[in-house]
This record gives C-alpha cells, structure tokens and sequence, in this order.
C-alpha cells in the first residue's frame, strides 16, 4: 500500500457522487419502476389464456434473457437512431443520446426479469381466491388489482429488491455508451490521474458496501415477511 495514493481518491470524491452515483441510482429507480410495471404487463399477459398474446410475452421474455445486456445497450444506441429515421423518413439518424438510450434498454431488458418473478408470485397464490373473485362479481383485470396482485407483490418483494440490487451493479455496463455513472465517472478520473488501481479499487469497495448493506435490509425483510405468513 506504499504507492497507493489516496488523495486522488479525496479530490475526486465530490464529482464521483454527484455526477456518477446520481446517474447510477437514477438510472436504477426509473429501471426498475418501469421494468417492475412493463414486467407485470407481460406477466399477466404470459398467463392470459389468449394463445397469440401468451406467445407474443413468451418470445420477448424469452428474446431479452438469451441475449447479453450489453449488446441490447450497444445495439439500442446505435440501431435505435437509424430507425427511427427510416420510419420518420428523415435523412440524418434520430438523435437517442446516452441518457435515454440507457433507461429504455434497461426498462426494457428488466422488464423480462421482473416478468418471470411476477408471474412466479401471481401463480403462487391459490386459484381459489381467483374464483371468489369471479364469484363477488368481479372481471379478470378487477380480480388481479384488487385480490392476486397485492397478495403476489407481497410475497415476491425480497426478490423484486434483490433484482434491483442486481440492476444496481448492471448499471456499470452503460460504459460501452459512454454514459457519466458511477464507473464511467471514476474511469474518467482513473485515465486523467493515471491512476487506475486505486480508482477502481474504491468503487469495488463502494458496489460491495452498497450491495451487501441493501442484500442484508432484504434478508430481513423476507424473514419479516416469513413470520407474517
């Protein structure tokens, strides 16, 4: 530890926070908001007993998690803008940016994996409080709002979180785009200063610190949740 340098880690300690981790925990929220309500969508729609709209969910769902997340980051940013000039017949790409491209792939690619956890809470709750729905008078999208879905979001919480967590340090891959997050900003510093060791060695000690802290409120939420049932 003779040579690390610690003050570089000081000085920059401000801008990594405000610009990098600001952009990462932003980019994590509105991800994990919109993927939770998109994945819920597409859970119900795995589950709907319409065979076209069942297989349409199922082939996103199935696309999205055969694929790495950082080809759908690099090939949103760089397809997306081309395409959108071909459907609005514009001669130059459409300009997407960094920021935007990042949260619709995230949202988008989450969205598969929020899916699956939904549907899992969704069948997890007895098919007879399903029919006691049908039988006070209340439709299929009645029934899931007001009795199955509280009861699967619920049971499914500790996972939805961890999830999150694993969104959390997915954000990191918004690199190949060169978006500003956490990473990218100490990246930044790490190439300025030529000080790569102890830049990277601090927002390793950041991701651990963060990640356990938010593992461990999760563990204590599920045994919560445990007693209760």
């Amino acid at each position: 530890m003779e040579g690390f340098d610690f003050d570089v880690i000081r000085r920059s300690v401000g801008y990594l926070f405000r610009d990098g981790m600001t952009f990462t925990v932003t980019l994590t929220l509105i991800a994990m908001t919109g993927g939770i309500i998109f994945g819920t969508l597409l859970a119900m729609m795995r589950l709907s007993s319409i065979r076209a709209v069942s297989t349409l969910a199922g082939a996103y769902v199935n696309l999205m998690r055969s694929i790495p997340l950082v080809l759908v980051i690099f090939w949103f940013f760089f397809l997306v803008p081309y395409i959108g000039a071909w459907i609005l017949r514009e001669s130059q790409p459409v300009q997407v940016g960094a920021w935007l491209s990042a949260v619709i792939t995230f949202t988008m690619f989450e969205a598969a994996y929020y899916c699956e956890i939904m549907r899992a809470g969704i069948q997890s709750i007895p098919r007879g409080q399903v029919w006691s729905g049908y039988a006070l008078g209340l439709n299929y999208w009645q029934t899931m709002g007001f009795i199955v879905l509280p009861q699967a979001f619920r049971n499914m919480v500790p996972v939805l979180l961890t999830q999150t967590i694993i969104l959390f340090q997915d954000t990191s891959l918004v690199y190949v785009i060169s978006a500003t997050d956490f990473l990218g900003a100490a990246a930044k510093v790490a190439n300025r200063d030529y000080r790569l060791v102890e830049m990277y060695s601090f927002v390793a000690v950041v991701y651990f610190i963060i990640s356990y802290s938010l593992s461990l409120l999760v563990k204590q939420l599920q045994d919560r949740i445990a007693v209760i049932r």
